[in-house]
């Protein structure tokens, strides 16, 4: 094999090297939901809530149990940015939050200086028969 395709082979694997450890590396280090667990009775998030950068507008359909991993004090607010509730979460502490009025939608935003950190377990099944 000639010098030409040693190179162009060597090439390839490192690309192919590079691939591979970026998929296994975390996620950006924006504001972001990481999917945890789901089936038919559950769903589990945990969400990273970056100081000023606001998780994008959303709804809960459903009743859900917050873990705070990290805590702090996260702003409920509207489309406009107007705070609608304020939220302080202790870490290690655990705070059940009901499903959201119907047609309304909220971003949660830090306004601290440290992330936050919070495991969600959603109900899935929580609508009264």
């Amino acid at each position: 094999m000639n010098t030409m395709w040693k190179g162009f082979w060597a090439a390839a694997a490192l690309c192919a090297a590079t691939a591979a450890v970026d998929a296994v590396q975390p996620q950006a280090a924006g504001s972001r939901r990481e999917p945890q667990f789901e089936n038919a009775e559950v769903r589990v998030w945990k969400s990273v809530i970056m100081p000023n950068q606001p998780l994008s507008l959303h709804r809960h359909e459903h009743g859900r149990t917050i873990v705070a991993l990290k805590g702090g004090t996260l702003d409920v607010v509207d489309a406009k940015g107007m705070t609608k509730q304020k939220m302080v979460w202790e870490t290690g502490k655990a705070y059940w939050l009901d499903a959201d009025p119907p047609g309304t939608q909220h971003a949660d935003l830090n306004k601290g200086t440290e992330p936050m950190e919070v495991i969600l377990v959603e109900l899935q099944n929580d609508m009264k028969k």
